[in-house]
């Protein structure tokens, strides 16, 4: 059976963690920040996890995830 080739653009977006579910970084944190509070760019640097309806979409598309 051939290789299964991976979506670069999920590939650099997406990470496993240790108990293996998906990783993802949080939206609205690239510009316009200075009229944001740092409560809320605190919160938005953090890294949360993706959506259970959403995992599977990203496990096709990173299949050696």
């Amino acid at each position: 059976m051939p290789k299964l080739k991976s979506r670069k653009a999920a590939a650099k977006r997406f990470r496993r963690s240790g108990s293996g579910k998906i990783m993802r970084r949080k939206a609205f944190k690239n510009h316009l920040l200075e009229h944001k509070n740092a409560t809320r760019r605190s919160r938005l640097s953090k890294i949360s996890t993706v959506s259970e309806a959403d995992a599977a979409n990203v496990e096709l598309m990173l299949p050696y995830l």
